[in-house]
């Protein structure tokens, strides 16, 4: 049981919390504008175990639809479900747990919100395949991604206005840049498999593109947000800024270990954001 347990954990990326991070900062800074200031405690913990659930179920399904790709990539060839340790009716029952656990999480919430989950869940099962498909993979991953913002609002208000989708927007480009970084990580062996990646489409515009997807995320997030009139929410979008700035000097020479890097702290840029807006609402 404990080594079950121990590649249940494996495959939902329990030892690397940076992609749960990448889906809560958003959601949470969409509370804190929803609420103009503290969403209470009951919002801050549904949303909160909330995002950790769906993406752990996320990697469940992004795994077993990517099994027979994953075998030809470095990075990816030793998970649970590719190297056979998990099978697949296993790793879709525990993403099936999980979403179950996220959706009965939702039913104590109001039920505009309901509505919205679906089909954010909808769009989340779209990405896997999406690779195959769609040039621009991670626009579909951006979506999925930033679903906890109209989430977040009509949660608080009922509605979702258009404040909401512009943070969507803004919240778009930033999973743009953080997660072409990581496909540029693969990109020599997603190109030998035939999988489409922002990396593959931009090519050599690739970190040109990232710094611009970084420019508009905090562009249109400051505007949004009116940083001007807020101090201390500027300060936390110049130290992101900062933060995209480094990430230039970390994928300009698109080493792997560089790419791997940036896309590891992206975290930090989400959570410098997200500082600002509370501290803002002191």
């Amino acid at each position: 049981m404990r080594e079950k347990l121990s590649l249940y954990l494996d495959l939902i990326r329990w030892n690397r919390p940076a992609g749960w991070l990448l889906l809560l900062w958003p959601t949470l800074s969409a509370l804190w504008v929803a609420a103009d200031g503290f969403p209470g405690w009951h919002l801050l913990i549904v949303f909160t175990l909330g995002t950790i659930l769906m993406r752990s179920a996320g990697c469940c399904l992004n795994d077993v639809a990517d099994r027979d790709f994953d075998k030809h990539v470095k990075r990816t060839a030793d998970r649970p479900v590719t190297s056979g340790r998990i099978s697949v009716k296993e790793a879709l029952a525990v993403g099936a747990v999980l979403a179950w656990l996220a959706f009965c999480l939702v039913l104590t919430l109001r039920k505009e919100t309901l509505a919205w989950s679906c089909l954010a869940l909808a769009v989340a099962f779209l990405y896997p395949y999406a690779k195959r498909y769609v040039a621009m993979p991670q626009a579909v991953l951006g979506v999925a991604f930033s679903f906890g913002i109209p989430m977040a609002f009509a949660a608080v208000t009922g509605e979702v206005p258009w404040m909401a989708w512009a943070l969507l927007l803004g919240n778009l480009f930033w999973v743009l840049a953080y997660d072409t970084e990581y496909a540029m990580v693969d990109r020599d062996d997603d190109l030998k498999i035939g999988m489409k990646t922002s990396a593959i489409t931009l090519g050599k515009w690739d970190v040109a593109a990232v710094m611009f997807f970084y420019a508009a995320f905090v562009g249109i997030w400051g505007v949004v947000l009116d940083a001007t009139h807020k101090p201390l929410l500027w300060v936390g979008l110049a130290a992101a800024a900062l933060q995209a700035a480094w990430h230039f000097w970390l994928i300009k020479d698109r080493s792997r270990e560089g790419c791997f890097k940036a896309f590891r702290l992206n975290h930090w840029v989400g959570f410098a954001v997200f500082v600002g807006l509370v501290l803002s609402y002191l």
